[in-house]
Protein backbone atom coordinates (compact mmCIF):
# COMPACT_ATOMS: atom_id res chain seq x y z
CA UNK A 1 0.00 0.00 0.00
CA UNK A 2 2.80 2.49 0.77
CA UNK A 3 4.65 1.48 -2.40
CA UNK A 4 1.30 2.25 -4.14
CA UNK A 5 0.96 5.80 -2.21
CA UNK A 6 4.62 6.33 -3.31
CA UNK A 7 4.10 5.52 -7.23
CA UNK A 8 1.39 7.67 -7.08
CA UNK A 9 2.97 10.79 -6.03
CA UNK A 10 5.86 10.20 -8.22
CA UNK A 11 3.67 9.84 -11.32
CA UNK A 12 1.41 13.35 -10.35
CA UNK A 13 4.48 15.02 -10.27
CA UNK A 14 5.89 14.05 -13.45
CA UNK A 15 2.84 14.99 -14.83
CA UNK A 16 2.01 18.67 -13.66
CA UNK A 17 6.09 18.76 -14.67
CA UNK A 18 5.06 18.38 -18.54
CA UNK A 19 1.79 20.42 -18.31
CA UNK A 20 3.90 23.04 -16.78
CA UNK A 21 6.55 22.73 -19.83
CA UNK A 22 3.81 22.29 -22.34
CA UNK A 23 2.23 25.73 -20.52
CA UNK A 24 5.56 27.56 -20.80
CA UNK A 25 6.49 26.38 -24.17
CA UNK A 26 3.08 27.37 -25.26
CA UNK A 27 3.23 30.60 -23.54
CA UNK A 28 6.50 31.27 -25.28
CA UNK A 29 6.36 30.23 -28.40
CA UNK A 30 9.17 27.59 -27.33
CA UNK A 31 7.24 25.19 -29.84
CA UNK A 32 8.77 23.94 -33.23
CA UNK A 33 5.41 24.06 -34.96
CA UNK A 34 4.46 27.51 -33.17
CA UNK A 35 7.82 29.14 -34.02
CA UNK A 36 7.54 27.73 -38.02
CA UNK A 37 3.62 29.50 -38.18
CA UNK A 38 4.79 32.84 -36.40
CA UNK A 39 7.66 33.09 -38.85
CA UNK A 40 6.01 32.01 -42.01
CA UNK A 41 4.09 34.97 -43.24
CA UNK A 42 1.80 36.03 -45.53
CA UNK A 43 4.77 37.42 -47.53
CA UNK A 44 6.23 34.28 -47.51
CA UNK A 45 3.22 32.61 -49.25
CA UNK A 46 2.93 34.76 -52.09
CA UNK A 47 6.74 34.78 -52.82
CA UNK A 48 6.27 31.04 -52.58
CA UNK A 49 3.47 30.65 -54.86
CA UNK A 50 5.16 33.57 -57.20
CA UNK A 51 8.91 31.15 -57.79
CA UNK A 52 6.40 28.32 -58.29
CA UNK A 53 4.44 30.25 -61.61
CA UNK A 54 7.68 31.46 -62.50
CA UNK A 55 9.65 27.62 -62.63
CA UNK A 56 9.41 26.37 -58.94
CA UNK A 57 11.71 23.29 -58.37
CA UNK A 58 14.18 23.73 -61.67
CA UNK A 59 15.52 26.74 -60.54
CA UNK A 60 17.19 24.32 -58.39
CA UNK A 61 19.37 22.06 -61.17
CA UNK A 62 18.92 25.19 -64.09
CA UNK A 63 21.85 25.85 -66.31
CA UNK A 64 20.94 28.65 -68.64
CA UNK A 65 22.74 31.21 -71.17
CA UNK A 66 21.80 34.61 -72.07
CA UNK A 67 23.01 38.05 -73.68
CA UNK A 68 22.66 41.49 -71.88
CA UNK A 69 23.88 44.59 -73.56
CA UNK A 70 26.17 42.41 -75.27
CA UNK A 71 27.83 40.53 -72.65
CA UNK A 72 27.05 36.45 -72.09
CA UNK A 73 25.84 34.90 -68.79
CA UNK A 74 25.67 31.52 -67.35
CA UNK A 75 24.20 30.53 -64.12
CA UNK A 76 24.50 26.97 -63.60
CA UNK A 77 22.62 25.43 -60.34
CA UNK A 78 23.01 23.27 -58.38
CA UNK A 79 20.78 22.94 -55.04
CA UNK A 80 22.04 25.41 -52.40
CA UNK A 81 25.76 26.24 -54.47
CA UNK A 82 25.89 28.01 -58.08
CA UNK A 83 28.03 28.63 -60.70
CA UNK A 84 27.70 32.38 -62.10
CA UNK A 85 29.50 33.65 -65.21
CA UNK A 86 30.12 35.54 -68.03
CA UNK A 87 32.38 36.08 -71.17
CA UNK A 88 32.97 39.54 -73.40
CA UNK A 89 35.16 40.22 -76.39
CA UNK A 90 36.95 43.47 -76.34
CA UNK A 91 39.50 44.11 -79.12
CA UNK A 92 41.98 41.30 -78.41
CA UNK A 93 40.79 40.24 -75.10
CA UNK A 94 38.64 37.43 -73.79
CA UNK A 95 37.34 38.83 -70.14
CA UNK A 96 35.51 36.03 -68.44
CA UNK A 97 34.21 36.14 -65.15
CA UNK A 98 33.23 33.53 -62.37
CA UNK A 99 31.75 33.68 -59.26
CA UNK A 100 30.04 30.70 -57.06
CA UNK A 101 29.77 31.08 -53.35
CA UNK A 102 33.20 30.61 -52.60
CA UNK A 103 35.26 33.01 -55.00
CA UNK A 104 35.49 35.07 -57.77
CA UNK A 105 37.75 35.20 -60.01
CA UNK A 106 38.42 36.87 -63.56
CA UNK A 107 40.41 35.99 -66.71
CA UNK A 108 41.77 37.93 -69.53
CA UNK A 109 42.67 35.22 -72.19
CA UNK A 110 42.81 32.35 -69.81
CA UNK A 111 45.05 34.48 -68.07
CA UNK A 112 43.97 34.41 -63.85
CA UNK A 113 44.14 38.15 -62.85
CA UNK A 114 45.00 39.32 -59.32
CA UNK A 115 42.50 42.11 -58.40
CA UNK A 116 42.16 44.44 -55.80
CA UNK A 117 39.19 43.80 -53.23
CA UNK A 118 37.28 46.47 -53.98
CA UNK A 119 37.61 45.37 -57.70
CA UNK A 120 36.68 41.73 -57.02
CA UNK A 121 33.65 43.54 -55.28
CA UNK A 122 32.08 45.63 -58.06
CA UNK A 123 33.03 42.56 -60.73
CA UNK A 124 30.77 40.29 -58.23
CA UNK A 125 28.17 42.23 -57.36
CA UNK A 126 27.69 43.49 -60.96
CA UNK A 127 27.77 39.88 -62.18
CA UNK A 128 25.62 38.52 -59.45
CA UNK A 129 23.15 42.06 -60.08
CA UNK A 130 22.38 40.46 -63.36
CA UNK A 131 21.84 36.78 -62.28
CA UNK A 132 19.63 38.44 -59.68
CA UNK A 133 17.14 39.80 -61.87
CA UNK A 134 17.09 37.56 -64.64
CA UNK A 135 15.82 34.89 -62.33
CA UNK A 136 13.30 36.63 -60.47
CA UNK A 137 11.68 35.74 -58.39
CA UNK A 138 13.54 32.73 -57.41
CA UNK A 139 16.16 34.16 -55.04
CA UNK A 140 14.02 36.08 -52.96
CA UNK A 141 13.46 33.60 -50.17
CA UNK A 142 16.89 33.69 -49.53
CA UNK A 143 17.82 33.84 -45.91
CA UNK A 144 18.94 37.54 -45.78
CA UNK A 145 15.64 38.62 -48.06
CA UNK A 146 13.30 40.17 -45.57
CA UNK A 147 9.72 40.69 -47.39
CA UNK A 148 6.41 42.21 -45.83
CA UNK A 149 2.94 42.45 -47.60
CA UNK A 150 1.93 45.71 -48.23
CA UNK A 151 -1.13 45.38 -49.15
CA UNK A 152 -3.62 44.27 -52.12
CA UNK A 153 -3.94 46.67 -55.39
CA UNK A 154 -5.00 47.20 -58.97
CA UNK A 155 -3.26 47.83 -61.74
CA UNK A 156 -4.78 48.25 -65.14
CA UNK A 157 -7.62 46.73 -64.29
CA UNK A 158 -5.50 43.60 -62.56
CA UNK A 159 -5.42 42.54 -59.13
CA UNK A 160 -1.80 42.43 -57.24
CA UNK A 161 -0.24 41.72 -54.18
CA UNK A 162 2.82 44.42 -53.26
CA UNK A 163 5.11 42.60 -51.62
CA UNK A 164 7.87 44.92 -49.80
CA UNK A 165 11.43 43.15 -49.91
CA UNK A 166 14.94 44.75 -47.99
CA UNK A 167 18.34 42.76 -47.47
CA UNK A 168 19.91 42.16 -44.00
CA UNK A 169 23.49 43.51 -43.97
CA UNK A 170 25.01 40.00 -43.81
CA UNK A 171 24.35 38.26 -47.64
CA UNK A 172 23.02 41.28 -48.43
CA UNK A 173 25.49 42.36 -50.66
CA UNK A 174 27.21 45.89 -50.73
CA UNK A 175 23.85 48.04 -51.79
CA UNK A 176 22.18 46.26 -49.08
CA UNK A 177 20.09 49.14 -48.07
CA UNK A 178 18.24 49.13 -50.89
CA UNK A 179 14.33 48.71 -51.37
CA UNK A 180 12.12 46.81 -53.63
CA UNK A 181 8.69 46.27 -54.02
CA UNK A 182 7.10 43.52 -55.94
CA UNK A 183 3.43 43.40 -57.34
CA UNK A 184 2.74 40.07 -57.74
CA UNK A 185 -0.79 39.16 -60.02
CA UNK A 186 -3.37 37.38 -57.75
CA UNK A 187 -4.77 35.35 -60.25
CA UNK A 188 -1.30 34.11 -62.32
CA UNK A 189 1.03 34.57 -59.36
CA UNK A 190 3.65 36.19 -62.05
CA UNK A 191 5.88 39.15 -60.98
CA UNK A 192 4.58 41.82 -63.20
CA UNK A 193 5.76 44.89 -62.06
CA UNK A 194 8.81 45.81 -59.59
CA UNK A 195 10.38 48.81 -58.24
CA UNK A 196 13.25 50.12 -55.93
CA UNK A 197 15.53 52.86 -54.66
CA UNK A 198 19.21 52.27 -54.44
CA UNK A 199 21.83 55.19 -52.90
CA UNK A 200 24.62 54.65 -54.86
CA UNK A 201 25.40 57.58 -57.59
CA UNK A 202 23.13 60.34 -55.53
CA UNK A 203 20.29 57.52 -55.90
CA UNK A 204 17.53 57.46 -57.60
CA UNK A 205 13.99 55.32 -58.31
CA UNK A 206 13.18 53.11 -60.96
CA UNK A 207 9.82 51.19 -61.69
CA UNK A 208 9.74 48.04 -64.09
CA UNK A 209 6.95 46.89 -66.43
CA UNK A 210 7.62 43.17 -67.21
CA UNK A 211 6.72 42.32 -71.32
CA UNK A 212 8.11 39.85 -73.76
CA UNK A 213 7.08 36.99 -71.87
CA UNK A 214 8.05 33.89 -72.37
CA UNK A 215 8.32 30.19 -71.35
CA UNK A 216 11.67 27.87 -71.64
CA UNK A 217 12.47 24.77 -70.75
CA UNK A 218 9.58 25.10 -67.90
CA UNK A 219 11.20 28.52 -66.20
CA UNK A 220 9.85 31.80 -67.50
CA UNK A 221 11.91 34.24 -68.90
CA UNK A 222 10.98 38.71 -69.37
CA UNK A 223 11.91 41.57 -70.48
CA UNK A 224 11.28 44.89 -68.49
CA UNK A 225 10.74 48.30 -69.76
CA UNK A 226 12.84 50.40 -66.95
CA UNK A 227 10.78 54.08 -65.57
CA UNK A 228 12.74 56.56 -63.81
CA UNK A 229 10.45 58.82 -61.02
CA UNK A 230 11.48 61.48 -58.99
CA UNK A 231 13.96 60.94 -56.17
CA UNK A 232 12.27 60.35 -52.83
CA UNK A 233 9.18 59.35 -54.59
CA UNK A 234 7.36 56.45 -52.23
CA UNK A 235 7.70 52.96 -54.40
CA UNK A 236 3.96 52.35 -53.19
CA UNK A 237 2.76 55.27 -55.23
CA UNK A 238 4.69 54.26 -58.65
CA UNK A 239 1.95 51.93 -60.20
CA UNK A 240 -0.76 54.94 -59.87
CA UNK A 241 1.84 57.46 -61.55
CA UNK A 242 2.48 54.94 -64.14
CA UNK A 243 -1.08 54.44 -65.00
CA UNK A 244 -1.11 58.40 -65.07
CA UNK A 245 1.72 58.76 -67.43
CA UNK A 246 4.33 60.48 -65.09
CA UNK A 247 7.26 58.39 -65.19
CA UNK A 248 10.04 58.72 -67.78
CA UNK A 249 11.57 55.44 -69.63
CA UNK A 250 14.81 55.44 -69.22
CA UNK A 251 15.75 52.30 -70.65
CA UNK A 252 15.06 48.77 -71.88
CA UNK A 253 15.82 45.32 -69.69
CA UNK A 254 16.32 43.06 -72.86
CA UNK A 255 17.47 38.73 -71.90
CA UNK A 256 18.54 37.39 -75.15
CA UNK A 257 18.95 34.78 -76.77
CA UNK A 258 17.92 32.61 -74.00
CA UNK A 259 19.27 28.93 -74.04
CA UNK A 260 18.56 26.08 -71.95
CA UNK A 261 22.09 24.20 -71.38
CA UNK A 262 20.25 21.28 -70.31
CA UNK A 263 18.84 20.24 -73.87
Amino acid sequence: MKKNLILLCVLTVLLFSCNKKKDINEATGNNDTLVTEKKFSKADSIINQAIEAHGGKLYKTADYSFIFRGKKYRFENNGATYTYSSEIQKRDSLIKDMLTPDKFERTINSTLQTLSKEDAEKYSESLNSVIYFATLPHKLQDISVNKKFIEETTINGKKYDAISVTFGQDGGGKDFDDEYQYWINKDTHKMEYLAYNYRVNKGGVRFRVAFNTRVIGGVIFQDYINYEAPLQTSLKDLPELYEQGKLKEVSQILTENVVNNHK
